[in-house]
């Protein structure tokens, strides 16, 4: 049992009993006075023991008692399973004199495990010491009721049974855990030592203790549940605003009140605005300078229940001038359907419709078919030598024609004619390098090979002269003017030239300025081209032969022909 401390009324009581058992010894040594004192003495003293028993099982109960109450406030005052585990181990070994006790509670499964084993000396238990008798145990959890036995060794219903005789058990005590009139589990207490340690006043006292433990564990257990899914459910909203700050697009969230409750970084960067100040605040406010309209789709968006998608707005904000958005307008609603605010997603496209207009401008000057197959990276400043296909065309008499011509309507006649040739050059895939007033430079085989390039050159002049013809009815006569095309093929350095702020993709080389300086000796809607660009494309054209030119800068003449067009397959 647990260990005992005497009382102040029982330590008067032994010191009554030792000075009886005094003057009984007096009186028997005196043999007149024994007839008559010593019955009187015997009695007293039997009556001093059954006292004597009653004060003892007295302080036992106040010990249970007071036991029963520290237990009762530990258990209450923690939702630790661990802790409550150990305190409720060390009081039952502590209240019933075990040697071992084990807390078995059932799984998911239905299956037992041992949640703790403590001995008497307050330690958990090895694993090698986790034997018991699970016939005890079963019969417990089948029949919900506590089992006790003084000596299975000797209990019919045990003693046979291989564990009881294999591990010497002997006291065992057994009570079942339950809540609500379920069984979760058990307590188990034995002793292997002595027989006879457990009373039916500890069985009694360890079933009232286990409801009360079985409530306690059951709120720690679900104590630990219910931390483990705010752990999960903390760890799910770290991982929804790590993925809602790392989308691209604003998000904004506002109640039915119109207050904005959300926005993401992305949201903060393109309003220009921190959190702190769009947060609490109105929201068709924050997004008023986006312009008024989107005002009224917020309210359509509030009573209809129904989204809006793809809205384009292009305010002029200050400081950054016009700015392109589109938005997606979403209601939001409860799962019950009742009305919680409004979602924007916001998207800023002005930088997107900044380089859409640079590539637009681009394909003016290359084909899309070799924009497609450049890589932005593989350009880097400075040049390479290669050879290329060179077309130049000059529009004849056009300083004379612009005489009386007013600037606009003369820019506008021009551009036409300039399309026109830069629409026969790209059909072909060639690269215009450049206009210049009224003429135009383009090549072909760079940047990207092309190994027809000179033919491509051919056929691209014949195109620029057709289209001209065609304009002719869309213009008066004085408005119909002629071009003189060059076309020759050699050697160039093709490359970015010029500075980190001002780079120009471009051809520099002598076959570049012959090609030019044939196209100046070319007449009107006349196509000569050179030598060796004859030599490359003889098969497919035909072409007459003209006298050389005279070329600035060249000592000799330049051999050329006039093409007349492609031959005829």
């Amino acid at each position: 049992m647990f260990e005992e401390t005497l009382s102040p009324l029982q330590q008067r009581l032994l010191f009554l009993r030792s000075q009886v058992l005094q003057i009984e010894q007096t009186v028997r040594e005196s043999p007149h006075d024994a007839t008559l004192i010593l019955p009187d003495l015997q009695h007293l003293d039997k009556t001093l023991e059954k006292l004597d028993k009653h004060i003892r099982q007295f302080e036992r109960e106040r010990q249970r008692v007071f036991a029963f109450a520290d237990i009762s406030q530990v258990i209450n005052s923690t939702l630790e399973l661990d802790q409550v585990l150990r305190t409720v181990m060390d009081t039952i070994i502590h209240l019933t004199g075990a040697e071992r006790a084990f807390l078995m509670l059932k799984g998911e499964n239905g299956s037992l495990h041992t949640e703790i084993a403590r001995n008497w000396d307050q330690e958990s238990l090895p694993r090698d010491d986790l034997t018991v008798s699970y016939t005890v145990i079963r019969r417990v959890v089948e029949t919900g009721k506590p089992i006790l036995t003084t000596n299975a060794q000797e209990d019919p219903r045990f003693k046979g049974q291989n564990s009881v005789v294999f591990h010497n058990l002997r006291a065992i005590l057994c009570v079942p855990l339950k809540v609500k009139g379920k069984v979760t589990g058990v307590i188990y207490a034995d002793n292997r030592i002595r027989s006879g340690v457990f009373s039916d006043e500890d069985k009694e006292v360890l079933s009232a203790f286990a409801n009360q433990a079985a409530v306690a564990l059951e709120n720690a257990r679900l104590f630990n549940s219910v931390r483990r899914t705010l752990a999960e459910v903390t760890e799910l909203k770290n991982l929804l605003d790590n993925v809602f700050a790392s989308i691209a697009s604003g998000v904004i969230t506002a109640d039915v009140e119109d207050k904005i409750n959300l926005c993401n970084q992305a949201a903060e960067r393109i309003l220009e605005c921190r959190a702190e100040e769009i947060v609490g605040q109105p929201l068709h406010k924050v997004l008023a300078p986006l312009g008024r309209e989107l005002r009224t789709h917020l309210e359509r968006v509030k009573t209809s229940a129904q989204p809006v998608v793809g809205l384009e707005l292009a305010p002029a904000l200050p400081g950054r001038g016009r700015t392109f958005f589109t938005l997606n307008l979403s209601p939001l609603r409860s799962s019950d359907g009742a009305p919680q605010g409004v979602t924007v997603v916001l998207d800023d496209l002005t930088e997107k419709r900044r380089l859409e207009a640079m590539r637009s401008l681009f394909e003016r000057m290359v084909s899309p078919k070799v924009i497609d197959q450049l890589d932005p990276k593989a350009l880097r400043p400075g040049g390479k030598r290669t050879t290329v296909t060179v077309l130049f065309a000059d529009i004849r008499g056009f300083t004379h024609f612009s005489e009386d011509l007013r600037p606009e309507e003369l820019v506008s006649v021009l551009n036409r004619y300039l399309a026109a040739a830069a629409e026969a050059i790209l059909e072909e895939e060639g690269t215009i390098d450049k206009f210049m007033g009224d003429a135009v430079m383009a090549w072909f085989n760079a940047p990207i090979p092309q190994p027809d390039h000179t033919l491509r050159a051919v056929r691209a002049a014949l195109r620029l002269r057709h289209r001209v013809k065609a304009l002719y009815e869309a213009f008066p006569p004085q408005f119909r003017l002629h071009f003189g095309v060059s076309v020759h093929v050699g050697d160039a350095v093709l490359g970015l030239i010029g500075t980190e702020k001002r780079l120009e993709y471009t051809a520099i080389g002598d076959s570049v300025n012959t090609a030019k300086r044939i196209q100046e000796n070319s007449a009107a809607d006349q196509i000569l081209i050179s030598a060796d660009a004859y030599k490359a494309v003889a098969p497919w054209v035909e072409v007459r032969p003209v006298p050389p030119v005279h070329a600035k800068g060249k000592s000799q003449p330049v051999p050329v022909y006039e093409l007349l067009g492609l031959k005829k397959t």
